[in-house]
């Protein structure tokens, strides 16, 4: 009795403490559901506000899961996809545009948001992946391969969100991008062009590549946010491990810092003036001082490969999602590894 009173103090004690941790970090852990049954990589979310709605793509499992967005309880799973990547959801049609691509086969899907069905789909170049909804135009950007022999070049394929029609693309050089930006007021396009390693720009006026900003000895390049009101691009690279800022008036680099490892999503909190970058392991969070000054905040434990996220400003909460996707790319769970959604609550 008196062991297992003891075992029990004990207990509170350590949450208390990672409790009381947790508090002096930025972000705190409110919610974790475990999704024992997926395996694999867990790609991109996208909010449904008012109907309490989280969407998020499962491309190993071929599903896209509906998560009740307060409680992050999952409520429904809607199937019939390839290897679902990115998801926008268009509150005014109540419908979904879901990317879906491999290495032999491309598609962007069209499902209902009321009763989870395909409803509609578009063929693309193999290797459809990464994508960035613009609500000003509503045009969908979907990253892809391209039919050309040798993979020199790829698209940036534009979906009318509208119509559900493809009605152009934009070449760029190199096999694949990843995360894009778009900058309203100068009518221009970011785009992390890993194929190359480094960022460039696109006029939206003439889909035509403008500018093109190399990383310097940096390769693998994931998460871009952009920064209207400081005329700065944020990129971050996987090797190194790397926060960078350039300017985006001139393309120069401003400052780098290091962050999380093997990271994929960045996000910028603009009311906080804070940058957030999921990995593995650890979320890092950058504190903007002013334009070209960042200083390191905390790396905040998140779990193994938790590297895709969304931050949500109108709740104030990022969503992780840990995948059970091994390090050598096979899509196997790893013993001890746990698939999973976390939120969490954003600290003053």
């Amino acid at each position: 009795m008196k062991k297992s009173l003891a075992l029990l103090l004990t207990l509170f004690v350590l949450f208390a403490l990672e409790t009381k941790a947790q508090d002096k970090l930025p972000l705190k852990l409110i919610a974790t559901t475990p999704l024992p049954d997926l395996v694999g990589d867990l790609e991109f979310f996208a909010p449904d506000l008012k109907g309490n709605r989280l969407f998020l793509c499962a491309e190993n499992s071929k599903t896209v899961e509906v998560f009740n967005l307060d409680t992050g309880k999952r409520i429904h799973t809607i199937k019939g996809f390839g290897e679902p990547h990115d998801i926008v959801y268009l509150p005014d049609s109540n419908k979904l545009i879901v990317t879906d691509g491999g290495d032999d086969f491309g598609w962007v899907e069209l499902v209902s948001g009321e009763n989870y069905q395909i409803i509609d789909k578009i063929k693309l170049p193999n290797g459809v992946d990464e994508a960035i909804f613009d609500p000003a135009n509503q045009f969908f950007y979907v990253e892809s391969g391209s039919d050309e022999p040798g993979g020199k070049t790829h698209f940036i394929n534009i979906i009318d969100a509208k119509n559900f029609k493809l009605v152009g693309h934009i070449t760029l050089p190199g096999k694949t991008s990843n995360a894009m930006a778009v900058d309203h007021a100068a009518g221009k396009l970011y785009v992390n062009n890993s194929g190359t390693s480094e960022v460039v720009v696109v006029d939206l006026g003439t889909r035509q590549m403008i500018a093109h900003w190399p990383l310097p000895e940096a390769h693998n390049l994931n998460g871009l946010e952009f920064d209207k009101a400081n005329h700065r691009v944020f990129s971050a690279t996987r090797s190194p491990a790397k926060f960078w800022v350039l300017d985006t008036d001139t393309g120069k680099i401003v400052t780098t810092l290091p962050c999380t490892d093997y990271n994929d999503h960045m996000m910028f909190d603009a009311a906080r003036k804070r940058i957030y970058i999921t990995g593995t392991e650890t979320l890092t969070v950058i504190q903007q001082r002013d334009a070209d000054h960042y200083e390191h905040l905390a790396d905040v434990p998140a779990g193994y490969r938790s590297k895709t996220s969304i931050f949500i400003p109108e709740l104030n909460r990022v969503y992780v999602a840990l995948s059970g996707k091994d390090m050598s790319g096979k899509p196997l769970l790893k013993p001890g590894v746990q698939m999973a959604i976390k939120i969490y609550q954003v600290q003053p």
